[in-house]
């Protein structure tokens, strides 16, 4: 069934078709719809669960951390300043090795004061050990909901999952989601049953004191975790694809082959991008887009394998890392350590300022023009 749907509701339905057992809510905007429409769902009796009104975003993941370690499949949706006060709790739950998937809508953070898409928010947490997807429209975010549970339950990973939509550019357009019959979901996404869980019946300790002899060795195998992803992240788009016909990558490329100029980008960025590729082709320009969608684990090896053919690479950032880059220009040149390709980092589009194609077409300007540089600003007003 097709629906027109915001990217939050589109979040909340997924969560709703993933049949989650505990539903955590605070409000922060431009998150908020998602909570409301999932309390509307719930009270209608659409979806049995638990939803409970927390005191903070802080709060909201605790309940979640409780609940899943008893053995309930759970959701939460945050934003921004919300994502940064759970950040205590952000790593107890991947330590915890924890399937919790989570909905960040982003957003810059404050002060000077914004709701506007910004990526920051979710970058900040990459390495507490939670895995990262940027979606790049509606569809995108009720597909890849429905994935990361399976994806984040599956047996030889157990980790959290951070789905991430651009703040108003998805969170409050309105797209058509072709959604999926609810039997169809079942079958694609069993019922949740951990093999360790808080059981009165069968008493574990979780979470508790540890010592140098053991710690070690628990971030090693959070770590394979993440390898064995790599692993299985293309096995279940296969399955989905197979099942429901839209093909999912870890990456998504677009007239790579035989680009010259090749732009890697994420989220909202990467249709626009598409968009200016094709304008540049017309031109005559041999353009190309690289679109990653997992942050964590980092596609390295498939980031390697396309852009080491281009003559010259630019990475475009929606957030920054002061004093530095942007990460995913980080990123990716660790990625392609060893190859020859000029590298350039931009950044644009901060705090929700647009980027247009025009914009977009002015860094691959940039790279015809001017050696690399290590930092680019798009449409800065010096």
């Amino acid at each position: 069934m097709k629906r027109v749907l915001t990217g939050n509701y589109a979040a909340a339905y997924g969560a709703t078709a993933a049949k989650v057992n505990v539903v955590a809510a605070y409000p922060i905007t431009p998150q908020t719809t998602i909570v409301e429409i999932l309390s509307e769902i719930v009270a209608n009796g659409e979806l049995n669960a638990e939803f409970i009104k927390v005191e903070s975003e802080h709060s909201a993941l605790a309940a979640c951390i409780g609940a899943q370690s008893a053995g309930a499949r759970t959701y939460t949706a945050t934003s921004s300043q919300g994502l940064a006060l759970m950040h205590e709790l952000i790593h107890w739950t991947a330590r915890a090795r924890l399937p919790i998937v989570m909905t960040n809508v982003n957003r810059a953070l404050g002060p000077g004061w914004s709701i506007w898409a910004d990526a920051t928010d979710s970058v900040s947490q990459r390495d507490t050990g939670w895995m990262q997807v940027y979606c790049e429209n509606n569809q995108e975010v009720y597909d890849t909901t429905l994935m990361a549970y399976k994806i984040s339950e599956h047996a030889d990973i157990l980790l959290p999952t951070l789905v991430n939509l651009d703040a108003f550019f998805l969170s409050h357009t309105s797209q058509v989601v072709d959604m999926i019959d609810q039997d169809r979901v079942d079958a694609f996404l069993p019922t949740y049953a951990p093999e360790y869980k808080l059981d009165i019946d069968n008493p574990r300790s979780f979470g508790s004191l540890t010592s140098p002899d053991h710690y070690y060795e628990f971030s090693y195998k959070m770590h394979k975790a993440h390898e064995a992803a790599k692993q299985i992240i293309p096995e279940v788009h296969a399955q989905f694809a197979k099942e429901f016909g839209r093909e999912y990558g870890m990456t998504e490329s677009y007239r790579c082959d035989d680009a010259e100029y090749l732009l890697v980008t994420y989220g909202t960025i990467a249709g626009t991008t598409m968009d200016a590729v094709d304008r540049m082709r017309d031109k005559g320009i041999k353009a190309g887009a690289l679109k990653i969608r997992y942050f964590r684990p980092f596609p390295s090896e498939e980031v390697r394998s396309i852009l080491k053919n281009a003559i010259k690479v630019g990475v475009i950032d929606r957030m920054i890392s002061f004093g530095h880059e942007g990460a995913f220009f980080t990123e990716t040149k660790a990625a392609m350590y060893g190859e020859t390709v000029p590298l350039y980092g931009f950044i644009a589009g901060l705090g929700g300022r647009d980027v247009s194609i025009k914009d977009i077409e002015s860094m691959v300007d940039k790279m015809q023009a001017e050696d690399p540089s290590n930092l680019i600003w798009i449409g800065v007003k010096e």
